[in-house]
């Protein structure tokens, strides 16, 4: 039988999708209370938090559409989400996660639920299904492994821990420093102490199957670090934020920044693209401003940065602000995270006619997850050790409206900034035949992963490209295209210094490296930014506007809101 080939890829074109104003110095309107810089969810929940309690907020964003690792593209007439592949605690439970999103979007940003099984977990030639519900979850492990059902409940009972103890942790974050060490001594006399050790120590503890350890450690891939690096509490965050199931936002990822937005203007202030901030200007140890790239200053008494901690206190301030009051020194105690790759691809038929599934796939070449991984990062000859499949097209009741006849995929893999740092400074599309040619090698290699698990895509792909570290750094301004900010392993978690309020007057931090990485994470340390802004009291009335907005329609109802969305 002789194989379709792929078609010939087109050059790439800018994408058309664009959510936010582009920045010029004669659109600024007046005085502004608070600006913000990065439209990330933390930025954006901060700046709509803000604006709910009456601030003009400003936030400036580099890049030419806002939403941060929450934006989507559109190219070759597909659209991909970059970072929203799939959202926990959504659903018509009333989470704290369900609630903000509710609030910062006035209601607009509804949600379609996935597949009962969100997320498959394939470790060589063996799979595994993560199924939504704690007893569905439970009952389909023991499916597998008859004998460790206790030790199932036992791991689900200690993710409820480490989500109580995150609760202690976000008050620490924005109480006065001076509580620091008075909650720090209680949380070490009261939590256990099994808590910020790694994920494979914690689970060690719980059973001897490595295999069952494997499975649910499956999901590693969403903070980047393997479990016997990265520390419980972030896998725990993340196992139990999709315990009750996975949801995309209807009409795609850039639904969330374009229903976020109106609420910052509520209040006067607005979203700038295209607004690269050069530096934050400083009055002593006062924060007054900003000077953006083309000169011109915009003065604020409060500047918030969701740039990340590496951005903030190495470029966006002046060096010897960031040496005098100790965050270069602060700076070592933390790591980037790991940088990617993610093949976009694009199919003329659709998700229906393809059989896509609403599932996403782990794809792992073993079971030695720590090994296999060193081995590739040293190594990109060796086998690719984690390949993660999502399918927008699928999980977005609204995509065939949109783009008729048409489904996307996307494929991510780790990768090491150093194999694309030659072609660094070489502008983006067009970084040479070399850089092309590795980055087609890529692209075949997580190509055969896809033909492995649903062989009926074999020749039907009619678009594909390939982002490397590099486009994350171009793009979203993380230089060594890490894409969960700081690592999470444990000592990242001991780090007080990495809190809302900074040790410059009227400097504030949000995004994910206050609290952790995700979308969620982030959106909540954006809350716990506005709440450090504005005060205790005034951080009550907040949370009581939040827990009192009336709820939206359940995520079921999503599609019968295709026409109201779409026009």
């Amino acid at each position: 039988m002789t194989e379709t080939p792929e078609k010939k890829r087109s050059a790439p074109k800018p994408s058309r999708l664009r959510i936010g104003r582009r920045y010029r110095p004669s659109r600024l309107e007046g005085t502004y209370d608070a600006i913000i810089i990065g439209s990330g969810i933390g930025g954006l929940t901060c700046a709509a938090m803000l604006s709910a309690m009456g601030k003009k907020v400003l936030v400036l964003e580099q890049h030419y559409t806002a939403g941060g690792y929450t934006h989507a593209y559109d190219r070759n007439g597909y659209e991909w989400d970059v970072g929203v592949h799939y959202i926990g605690d959504v659903g018509e439970h009333p989470t704290m996660t369900r609630k903000i999103f509710d609030f910062i979007t006035n209601n607009q940003l509804h949600w379609a639920p996935m597949d009962n099984t969100y997320d498959r977990i394939c470790i060589g030639e063996e799979q595994y299904d993560l199924k939504a519900g704690r007893q569905q979850f439970i009952d389909e492990l023991v499916s597998h492994f008859p004998d460790e059902r206790a030790n199932i409940e036992a791991y689900l009972q200690r993710l409820n821990v480490v989500a109580k103890a995150m609760q202690r942790l976000a008050m620490e974050k924005i109480l006065p420093n001076w509580c620091g060490p008075v909650i720090r001594l209680w949380r070490k006399l009261r939590e256990p102490t099994w808590l910020n050790k790694t994920t494979r120590e914690v689970l060690g503890e719980i059973t001897s199957n490595e295999k069952l350890i494997s499975v649910l450690t499956g999901q590693w891939g969403d903070n980047g670090m393997t479990p016997s690096e990265g520390s419980f509490i972030i896998h725990a965050l993340i196992a139990k934020h999709y315990l009750y199931g996975g949801y995309y936002p209807v009409g795609g990822a850039s639904k969330i920044s374009e229903t976020i937005i109106p609420q910052i203007q509520a209040s006067g202030g607005d979203v700038f693209t295209y607004a690269k901030v050069e530096t934050i200007l400083m009055d002593g140890n006062q924060a007054r401003g900003v000077r953006m790239s083309d000169g011109h200053e915009i003065l604020a008494p409060l500047i918030v940065s969701g740039a990340g901690v590496f951005n903030t206190f190495e470029k966006l301030l002046p060096r010897s602000t960031s040496e005098r009051v100790g965050y270069i020194r602060d700076l070592e105690t933390v790591n980037r995270s790991m940088s990617h790759l993610c093949l976009y691809i694009g199919l003329e038929k659709t998700a229906e006619e393809l059989k896509l599934p609403k599932t996403n796939y782990w794809i792992y070449s073993s079971d030695r997850y720590e090994e296999d991984m060193q081995a590739f990062i040293g190594d990109q000859d060796k086998e690719i050790p984690l390949v993660y499949i999502s399918f927008p097209s699928a999980k977005d009741p609204t995509f065939t409206q949109r783009y008729p006849g048409r489904a996307t995929i996307e494929i991510v893999a780790p990768a090491n900034y150093d194999w694309f740092a030659e072609w660094h400074d070489k502008p983006w599309g067009k970084r040479g035949d070399d850089y092309e040619t590795l980055k087609e090698a890529f692209s075949q290699r997580l190509l055969e992963h896809l033909y492995k698990h649903l062989p009926q895509l074999r020749g039907e792909i009619d678009y594909y490209e390939l982002s490397t570290p590099l486009s994350t750094d171009y793009f979203c301004f993380y230089p060594r295209g890490e894409i969960y900010g700081l690592d999470h392993d444990p000592s990242r978690f001991e780090q007080s210094w990495l809190r809302p309020e900074s040790r410059i007057k009227g400097l504030y931090l949000t995004g994910q490296d206050v609290m952790s990485c995700g979308v969620a994470g982030a959106m909540i340390s954006g809350m716990l930014t506005a709440q450090s802004i504005i005060g205790l009291r005034q951080g009550g009335k907040l949370m009581k506007k939040i827990f009192s907005n009336k709820p939206v329609e359940s995520p079921a109802s999503a599609t019968d809101e295709l026409t109201k969305l779409s026009s």
